[in-house]
């Protein structure tokens, strides 16, 4: 195990310097952070100013571990938290002064200030090869004063989080994926001293020595309420048996095209809030209805864990569906309730199952529009070569369709518009055609939020010094002038100064001379650019055709990726980072275990969590949500 703990004597003494929120970040940074950071609702930010502080000693927190090649690693969590605890106060204040920045000429109301006490992290690395349990525990005090210096409250704010970090699968299968882990465990820490300021700032004009005791884990003035938190279902009034936690129900199915077949795995997915002042501990959420559905699932009632103010827990129902030889409707009715017995409004899930025989891993079934999601910005050039102008040339059986796939994919997933996607299959993929849609169809269309994705699928080849030239429909290996050099393909997306542009390819990739005395040089995909490129195999491969699912092993795979797959932290997106991880291992391992031969993808530059490539959103995953019962 790799861990790191501070002891209890220097170490303590080291971080108990004060902790306080921000300190010199510009507006860009705020921006960004924005952007990044995923904070529970927390209600409209209070029209007071909070002067915020914070040493050195907290920026440059960092925890070092092994990962699993023995490689020493290190972990910035001092600016992670910092940035988080940043954008949890903007969130909480309308107005933040801090040294170096902030809002100008303004008199602060209040000075937030943590006190951190002890934090440790670690990686049991040897617990399992690719899913290593991580645990990161951060254990503060907190303080807000008024504007003139008298504490108002005083709160231990806990965060003891742990999840199993899966390993990085598109570098050398060292490193963790651990990004999302920190983020996560910063932000609840963040929301926990967010909130408790808030509650102590309706209390800012009295001190605490007017004050009678409060329970020790929190020291306040008067009470408090926060303002009013988004949730995400219609509030109820309030009641005896009201509860302040509200929840969004919704049922994804495995295919996404929002038909339930019977014989499918569907997810039942509830996302609940804490919308009150104070923690909730001993609730549940529980199903009930069409008892032939509600049987399929292992449980009908699930446990929440503790959920603090202004924070978000999710949870899942999982289950088979029953087989079915004739449509069924059935629902499902989703409660949250507390211990005590206060429930939030109940929520209807309405379901209709189809016989069973479709398989559910057929691809080919488009899925359902996704409502509300839209990527006017995103343009996709998709080319699909399959027979070739020059019968010297294999054909590729399956090429043309998969473009055709691709392009009814994130038209229906990723949101984009038809008037946003061109289509070049087979003898309509020349290169006069394919030079067009780069040149012509696509600049006008060119801002500063353009999004340009191509897909090609049929053939490449290879010179003998590595340069790549792809293979349009009256190619020729005889004359190189009829083929499409990568580096044109390059220089063309390089002059649509998009904000992002990435090729997918998948096909057969051979040399321009087969001479077996020749040095073989491999194909040089990393031409430069700031093109994300997915290719479907290494080196020189035939590209396997799946003739069992009738696409490429590739395109089966980025498809099936596309559509939620590839949706490995289940928050209803797919990203390009999700993506090539997942068309990375799947392709790897099916050409292996079915083909019996090695077809290994590969992406260049190296996606890492945290980029702006990787975090890019492809899909978006179609549900069924609940509506609330009368």
């Amino acid at each position: 195990m790799t861990s790191v703990t501070p002891s209890n004597t220097t170490a303590n003494k080291r971080w108990r310097a004060p902790l306080a929120l921000v300190a010199g970040l510009t507006g860009l940074i705020l921006v960004g952070c924005a952007s990044r950071l995923e904070f529970p609702p927390m209600g409209e930010p209070l029209p007071l100013t909070a002067k915020l502080e914070i040493p050195a000693s907290i920026k440059t927190l960092s925890a070092d571990y092994t990962d699993s090649c023995g490689h020493l690693m290190q972990i910035p969590i001092g600016s992670r938290l910092e940035e988080a605890l940043v954008e949890g106060a903007f969130r909480t204040f309308k107005k933040v002064v801090y040294e170096g920045g902030g809002t100008k000429d303004a008199t602060p109301d209040l000075l937030v200030r943590v006190d951190l006490v002890n934090w440790s992290f670690s990686i049991d690395k040897e617990y399992l090869y690719d899913r290593a349990p991580a645990k990161l525990q951060l254990h503060a005090m907190a303080r807000v004063y008024n504007d003139k210096g008298e504490l108002l409250r005083e709160t231990e704010i806990k965060t003891a989080r742990q999840e199993r970090v899966r390993l990085e699968p598109v570098q050398k299968n060292c490193d963790y994926i651990i990004d999302p882990f920190i983020q996560d465990s910063v932000v609840d820490f963040a929301s926990k001293v967010a909130m408790d300021a808030r509650l102590a700032s309706g209390a800012q004009t009295a001190p605490i020595a007017a004050r009678a005791a409060t329970p020790p884990t929190a020291k306040t003035l008067v009470p408090v309420t926060p303002g009013p938190a988004a949730s995400p279902s219609a509030p109820t009034p309030a009641s005896s048996t009201s509860s302040s936690l509200r929840f969004k129900a919704m049922v994804l199915d495995e295919n996404s095209n929002l038909i339930l077949e019977g014989g499918e795995r569907v997810r039942v997915r509830v996302d609940v809030v804490n919308t009150g002042a104070t923690a909730i501990q001993n609730a549940s959420a529980s199903l009930t209805g069409t008892q032939s559905v509600v049987g399929q699932f292992p449980s009908a009632t699930l446990s929440i864990p503790p959920i603090q103010p202004g924070e978000t827990k999710s949870l899942e129902f999982v289950a088979t569906l029953p087989p079915t030889v004739q449509s069924q409707k059935a629902e499902l009715h989703v409660a949250v309730t507390e211990g005590g017995g206060a429930a939030a409004p109940s929520q209807t899930l309405a379901l209709t199952i189809q016989p069973t025989g479709i398989q559910s891993d057929d691809v080919d079934q488009i899925p359902a529009p996704v409502a509300h999601f839209r990527r006017p910005h995103t343009y996709l050039l998709s080319i699909g070569i399959g027979s070739y102008r020059d019968t010297q040339l294999l054909p590729r059986k399956y090429a043309s369709l998969d473009a055709e796939m691709v392009a009814n994919y994130f038209q229906s997933l990723g949101g984009v518009p038809a008037s946003n996607v061109r289509l070049l299959q087979d003898w309509k993929a020349l290169r006069p055609d394919i030079d067009e849609a780069l040149l012509d169809w696509l600049p006008p269309r060119m801002n500063k939020d353009a999004v340009v994705i191509v897909y090609f699928a049929g053939q490449a080849i290879v010179t003998p010094t590595g340069e790549v030239l792809l293979v349009p429909y009256e190619g020729s290996p005889s004359s190189t002038t009829r083929l499409y050099p990568l580096k044109d393909l390059e220089s063309a997306l390089a002059r649509l100064k998009a904000k992002q542009t990435i090729l997918l390819f998948d096909g057969m990739v051979s040399r321009l001379h087969s001479d077996p005395k020749a040095k073989s040089v491999a194909p040089r995909w990393e031409t430069g650019g700031a093109t994300v490129r997915v290719i479907g195999g290494e080196g020189y491969a035939k590209g396997i055709e799946d003739d069992k699912h009738r696409h490429g092993l590739f395109t089966y795979y980025l498809l099936r990726g596309l559509r939620g797959d590839a949706d490995t932290n289940r928050d209803g997106e797919v990203t390009l980072g999700e993506l090539a991880a997942y068309v990375s291992q799947k392709v790897s391992w099916a050409s292996k275990t079915h083909f019996n031969s090695d077809q290994h993808p590969h992406v260049w530059p190296v996606l890492k969590s945290g980029d702006k490539s990787s975090s890019l959103v492809l899909t978006k995953l179609a549900a069924i949500t609940g509506s609330e019962t009368p």
